[in-house]
């Protein structure tokens, strides 16, 4: 065994960081037989160096970021600062350094994954992110790697636990969005401001990663249609509480059937009560992989945290430490394919559409020929009446999005619609 430790630069001590610091730490010995040589912490960037950090040696400490991933004798950096700036450029000289990197950084590595593998191959080191998505859920290993024999087709997933909280927060108490998300605030599982969450830029940058390993092409995050939960309505929920389902906020990542592109997108959606990520509850994350070989596989678990986060980030951490050892280096970017990523509107799916018209005859035929004039089939329709004005529900067949978005165009023309009042797609089935 060798005896010269692998020395580990951390760059943020926060919720994560300080995890990572600790388990390294008291699992050292263990670590140290999984990998093969001893691991030290070398050394801890910090933005504020007086916070107190229980079990964190403070002669680590340091603000120097930048002259804790020049040293020459780093074998890995651990990046869990967040962000795009300064991660980007403390990891790129990471690289330069000659140090292999592992990241927590699901922003940065959507944005600038290319250009980071791209320098960590010129390099010959590696470039690990496991812990971006999902938390402690082994996804991007198995999707890289154990799934690299087969076609992957399909990835369907929660992948955001403040957002499914919140949502099933609404399903189960019948809390209205905002009270939902002040329990969540309450509880740590949303941040004082929730706009990356709620807003979907947390799980759109999740869907660009899977995507482009799933499809092994490049995908970013300008390439993925995102809608957040903010305009979820109690009604909403009841809707489909109605018809048999939840409401959930997905990532969906396909390939098209001929095989010819690829679509990414978030938003929310009504899923079955009988498919598997109905049941996903509170703050936790799921993932759904189809694949044709393989055929259905669901990845389970804690989406987020300090404890969930820090087993993936170790376990990265063993990964490159391994090659370090050997002398060679893992996977990286797989995006042979070149893909092209499809606009929204060739997505094909169905719809629930939400209307506030005028009540009385003639209205559900001028409703209906609207559909058929752009090409919508319409599965059901429910209509309630009171006091001169009616809900009207409609649930479409498949259809593609553009279709569904000049139907809506124009209904919104009617006189006797006076509303739009929601519009949700229908997963799943």
């Amino acid at each position: 065994m060798r005896t010269r430790p692998l020395k580990v630069a951390l760059l943020g001590c926060g919720v994560v960081g300080s995890e990572v610091a600790r388990i390294m730490t008291t699992h050292a010995a263990d670590l140290t037989a999984r990998i093969g040589a001893p691991v030290e912490l070398a050394g801890i960037a910090v933005r504020r160096p007086n916070r107190v950090r229980e079990g964190v040696p403070a002669e680590l400490v340091t603000t120097d970021a930048t002259a804790l991933v020049k040293r020459g004798d780093i074998d890995v950096v651990v990046e869990v600062i967040g962000g795009i700036e300064p991660a980007r450029s403390l990891i790129s000289t990471a690289f330069e350094h000659g140090a292999s990197v592992v990241s927590a950084n699901k922003a940065l590595v959507a944005q600038d994954g290319a250009a980071l593998h791209a320098a960590a191959l010129e390099r010959g080191v590696d470039l690990y992110y496991e812990a971006a998505v999902a938390g402690a859920i082994p996804l991007v290993r198995p999707l890289r790697e154990s799934l690299a024999g087969d076609k992957v087709n399909r990835v369907l997933g929660i992948v955001n636990g403040t957002t499914n909280f919140i949502l099933d927060r609404m399903d189960t108490s019948g809390a209205g969005y905002s009270e939902a998300l002040d329990e969540a605030t309450a509880l740590g599982y949303a941040e004082a401001d929730p706009t990356a969450d709620v807003e979907g830029f947390d799980a759109a940058a999740k869907a660009a990663i899977l995507a482009g390993i799933a499809f092994h092409t490049r995908v970013t995050l300008d390439d993925v249609h995102r809608e957040g939960i903010t305009e979820v309505t109690a009604s909403d929920i009841a809707s489909a509480k109605r018809m048999g389902c939840t409401v959930k906020l997905l990532a969906i990542c396909e390939r098209a059937e001929d095989g010819r592109s690829v679509t990414a997108r978030v938003h929310p959606a009504m899923i079955p009560l009988s498919h598997p990520l109905a049941s996903v509850r509170e703050a936790y994350n799921a993932v759904f992989v189809e694949a044709e070989a393989a055929g259905r596989l669901m990845f389970y678990g804690p989406g987020a945290g300090g404890l969930p986060t820090a087993s993936a980030v170790l376990g990265d951490l063993v990964a490159a430490c391994r090659n370090r050892l050997g002398q060679t280096t893992g996977p990286g970017e797989s995006a042979y394919t070149r893909l092209p990523v499809s606009p929204m509107g060739d997505v094909i799916t169905r719809y629930h559409i939400s209307l506030d018209v005028a009540d009385k005859p003639g209205v559900l035929a001028q409703v209906a020929t609207v559909f058929s004039e752009h090409g919508v089939s319409i599965d059901t329709v429910r209509q309630q009446g009171k006091d001169g004005e009616a809900s009207l529900v409609v649930v479409t067949h498949q259809a593609s999005d553009a279709a569904l978005t000049a139907t809506v165009e124009a209904l919104r023309r009617l006189d006797t619609v006076r509303d739009v009042a929601s519009i949700m797609r229908v997963e799943g089935e």
